[in-house]
C-alpha cells in the first residue's frame, strides 16, 4: 500500500513541477484537450494507460 501512496505522490510531484516550470505550455495543453471530442480523449486515455502499464511491468521485471 505504501508503494501505491508513494506513486500518486510522484504523480503529484510531476504534475507540479510543470505547473512550476511551464505554465503557459500547461495552459495551451488543457485548452487542445478541452477542445478533443471526448472519443479521442478516451483513445489517448487508452493509449496513456496502456503505456503506463508497459512501462511499469518492463520495470517491475
Amino acid at each position: 500500500m505504501s508503494e501505491l501512496w508513494s506513486a500518486l505522490a510522484l504523480v503529484a510531484v510531476l504534475e507540479g513541477l510543470f505547473l512550476f516550470v511551464a505554465p503557459g505550455g500547461w495552459k495551451r495543453a488543457a485548452e487542445q484537450l478541452y477542445a478533443m471530442p471526448n472519443a479521442r480523449l478516451r483513445v489517448v486515455g487508452l493509449i496513456v494507460v496502456v503505456l503506463g502499464l508497459l512501462a511499469l511491468f518492463l520495470i517491475r521485471g
